[in-house]
């Protein structure tokens, strides 16, 4: 398998679909927003045309209403792969879906469970630390006192598996080699420049549209609608803010988050890293990719 990942407006799809192309691979998003019907401009969703020159997976496979777990989508790519019909390309900038794959993430099967969620946060993150020091010392341990999210996650587990979340938890690495290529853009002017463009290319190819259909039909309080890009908008839509506004916003955001996916991948050594603005980008992928079926 070889993964492509790197932070948002990079040119992982781009580089995917030629290397693609090339293999005769499937490409397997690792999106945490492209598995959603319907919200296309905003994730910047491969286009059918692109979909047609390369087998996409886990692309479009659930609902807006729908919670998608990251054990679901463990499970699904994992299924993919194995089958070994094709080359498999893992691409996209969700970490923690890349990692559920590569380092084969035992990951507890319990869906949220939004009423227990409801009555634990009424507690405060405080208290709630405190439960889960008593609960699961190994899991509070690793989790910062102030980490409210993770914190309710190993609670939520612990009540409703009557196991703490740190013995269901650990690693089983696949037995097949992986290759892991990262996209990045070290000059800073180049990188907003390219968040500029892309925020641009999505109003242009009709973002507000979508936004406001997608509003219409779900309404305002969907949570997908409080992701990147598509609460800006929705914002100009509610009149909060002008249209303008809305761009720069995305435009500042979208680099916050670009940096944070940054900070995130640099922090795996055995990630090969590639400029996004170099020309001859894609041979020396493929060279890359040449020396790692030598080693096969």
């Amino acid at each position: 398998m070889i993964v492509i990942c790197g932070a948002t407006a990079t040119g992982k799809s781009s580089l995917a679909l030629a290397l693609a192309k090339r293999l005769k691979a499937i490409i397997i998003s690792a999106d945490s927003r492209q598995v959603y019907r319907e919200f296309d401009i905003g994730t910047a969703k491969p286009t059918l045309a692109e979909q047609k020159a390369a087998a996409h997976y886990l692309i479009d496979i659930c609902e807006p209403t729908e919670t998608l777990t990251l054990a679901d989508y463990q499970q699904q790519a994992q299924e993919l792969i194995n089958s070994g019909v094709s080359p498999a390309l893992l691409v996209g900038g969700t970490g923690l879906y890349i990692r559920s794959i590569v380092q084969g993430l035992k990951i507890p099967r319990v869906a949220p469970n939004y009423e227990l969620r409801g009555q634990l946060q009424k507690l405060g993150q405080l208290q709630l630390y405190a439960m889960l020091q008593q609960v699961d010392p190994v899991a509070a341990r690793k989790i910062h006192a102030n980490d409210g999210v993770r914190t309710l996650r190993a609670l939520e587990v612990f009540y409703v598996t009557g196991c703490p979340i740190s013995e269901q938890q650990g690693e089983n690495p696949p037995n097949y080699p992986i290759l892991q290529i990262g996209l990045d853009c070290p000059n800073l002017e180049d990188l907003q420049k390219r968040v500029e463009q892309r925020t641009e290319q999505m109003i242009e190819a009709g973002l507000v549209a979508e936004v406001e259909l997608l509003c219409q039909k779900y309404g305002v309080d969907l949570p997908l609608l409080n992701t990147l890009g598509y609460q800006e908008i929705k914002e100009y839509l509610l009149g909060n803010i002008s249209l303008s506004e809305a761009k720069k916003l995305t435009v500042l955001h979208t680099r916050q988050f670009a940096k944070r996916q940054r900070t995130w991948f640099r922090a795996y050594p055995e990630i090969a890293w590639f400029d996004s603005d170099d020309r001859q980008l894609i041979e020396k992928v493929c060279q890359k990719v040449g020396e790692f079926g030598q080693l096969l």
